[in-house]
């Protein structure tokens, strides 16, 4: 009979939602190779197979299919773990294969960045860990990078390598939205005053566009500095966009009333 024990880091956490290969069909049930843990396997009584009575287990599995399994118990001796696939709904069943992918298509990416940095075997797993402790996983790391190109730096993240990741990230990942963010430095000199900052800043606002997904957001961080964040669907749209945003600010602070000086982070 099978013990909980403590997670030792090598093993799954319990309930954690786990894909598995199948490798081997027995009477009893099935063994299967736990895909994000190298090296471990797991095991699925017959009953945690489906729903209802099994009467041919192979009616269900076979050797080399991919399943999503919820981790049930760790063995004592921690050399196998208890599953269940009937206790995995078809929904998360979907979401565990898509991150599952997408971390293996990470992992791919970051061996190209690797290999365009000279980086050994340590450098690249250094690498790896502490872009999973800073984002969660390594795909989203890519994903932030895609969406936000001060995602690294922002999280203290530095080096030669990161333009050429952030460069790999958005060429390859296709993020919901892209982040332009800027601070707007704008002083007037003239007695219209504050209101020439309002009307200016309402002014980039409507540059948002509904039929191109943009939304455009001003924000005040304190004077002289204007914080402008634009949303887009993509980074061409958001470039496209961005130049009306630099436009009309330069259309409504001219040189005889103040001064503005626009710098993206």
């Amino acid at each position: 009979m099978s013990e909980e024990v403590e997670d030792d880091g090598d093993w799954p956490e319990m309930g954690e939602m786990l894909v598995c290969t199948i490798s081997s069909v027995k009477q009893n049930g099935v063994y299967v190779d736990l895909d994000g843990y190298p090296g471990k396997e797991g095991f699925i009584f017959i009953g945690e197979v489906a729903s209802g009575w099994v009467k041919n287990i192979r009616s269900h599995v076979r050797e080399g299919q991919r399943v999503v399994a919820k981790a049930l118990k760790v063995r004592r001796d921690r050399q196998s773990i208890e599953l269940s696939i009937k206790m995995v709904s078809e929904e998360r069943r979907r979401d565990a294969l898509q991150r599952w992918k997408n971390e293996q298509r990470a992992n791919q990416l970051l061996r190209i960045v690797g290999e365009r940095s000279n980086w050994d075997d340590e450098k690249l797993k250094a690498t790896s860990e502490e872009l999973i402790e800073t984002f969660g996983t390594l795909y989203s790391s890519f994903e932030e990078s895609a969406i936000d190109n001060e995602a690294l730096a922002n999280e203290g993240i530095e080096g030669d390598w990161t333009a050429l990741f952030i460069e790999t990230a958005i060429e390859n990942i296709i993020p919901d939205s892209v982040l332009i963010r800027a601070i707007a430095e704008i002083e007037i000199h003239a007695a219209v005053g504050i209101e020439a900052i309002r009307s200016t800043l309402t002014e980039v606002e409507k540059c948002s566009s509904k039929s191109e997904e943009v939304e455009i957001c001003c924000y005040y961080d304190g004077a002289p500095e204007y914080r402008i964040e634009l949303t887009a669907p993509d980074w061409e749209i958001a470039e496209k966009n961005w130049t009306k945003v630099e436009s009309t600010i330069s259309d409504h602070i001219t040189d005889d009333i103040g001064t503005a000086v626009i710098i993206r982070e």
